[in-house]
């Protein structure tokens, strides 16, 4: 496919896992991307231009999202990638964490997007995709602070789409389940049985596996491409069943 011909786009948390596929598949469909992240050493400068950057610091994403726009005379995507977790219930984190995890998750989509948005608003295929997660709408255990940071992604979404249709901008949202991201990889070398925290972990998606980063990415790609012109205000669910089936 090549229905992303001619247009850029910006993916945060572009080095690794769900943003890195997304890069990738951007690249493939015809797009020029530019990869954001504070750790760029994976990135293949041939590939992407690969632009370190941290997104707590509006200067540095102001900068980041300028410097892309010279470079490549536009800005069409914008995928709201970057994101951190934490774990715990509601009295497991102290505030430091809960605003640490709110800086990146929430403001630094909207830091992203508002530095974009001038670009978008001249683009005749623009579109912002976030990524929120299926704990936005599903209680899940030990996820307070970052099924918090997540729902707020999810009503972000939803605002934004509505505030900038009339500027000819879609903005939708992927809630993907557990993905097998380097992340859920930590988390499981943190956990006292990692066998047991794995298997813990497939069961709870009714497809008995987890989600793979190249799924997701074909459903940001799907929502970001000119081929989905009427679609937005969307959350599309990537869960492995998790967030609407029931078995047994």
């Amino acid at each position: 496919m090549t229905d992303f011909h001619g247009l850029v786009a910006v993916v945060t948390g572009g080095a690794s896992g769900i943003g890195a596929a997304t890069a990738a598949l951007l690249t493939e469909r015809g797009a020029r991307v530019a990869v954001l992240d504070r750790d760029i050493a994976a990135v293949d400068p041939l590939a992407f231009l690969a632009v370190n950057c941290d997104i707590t610091s509006a200067a540095a994403v102001d900068a980041a999202i300028a410097r892309i726009a010279e470079k490549f005379g536009a800005i069409d995507v914008v995928v709201n990638n970057a994101g951190i977790g934490a774990s715990g219930d509601i009295a497991a984190n102290h505030d430091d964490e809960w605003h640490r995890v709110f800086d990146v998750n929430v403001v630094g989509i909207a830091r992203v997007s508002r530095a974009a948005l001038p670009h978008l608003r001249n683009s005749p295929n623009a579109a912002i995709v976030n990524v929120s997660s299926v704990v936005a709408v599903v209680g899940v255990p030990q996820r307070a602070v970052y099924a918090a940071s997540k729902g707020a992604v999810a009503a972000l979404t939803l605002a934004m789409a509505a505030d900038h249709v009339k500027d000819g901008i879609r903005v939708n949202a992927v809630t993907p389940g557990t993905a097998d991201t380097p992340w859920v990889g930590r988390l499981l070398d943190q956990a006292q049985d990692a066998v047991a925290a794995g298997e813990a972990l497939r069961r709870r998606q009714p497809m008995g596996r987890l989600v793979t980063a190249a799924e997701v990415a074909g459903s940001i790609a799907y929502l970001a491409s000119p081929l989905a012109a009427s679609t937005t205000g969307t959350l599309l669910a990537v869960d492995g069943g998790m967030g609407g089936v029931r078995v047994g």
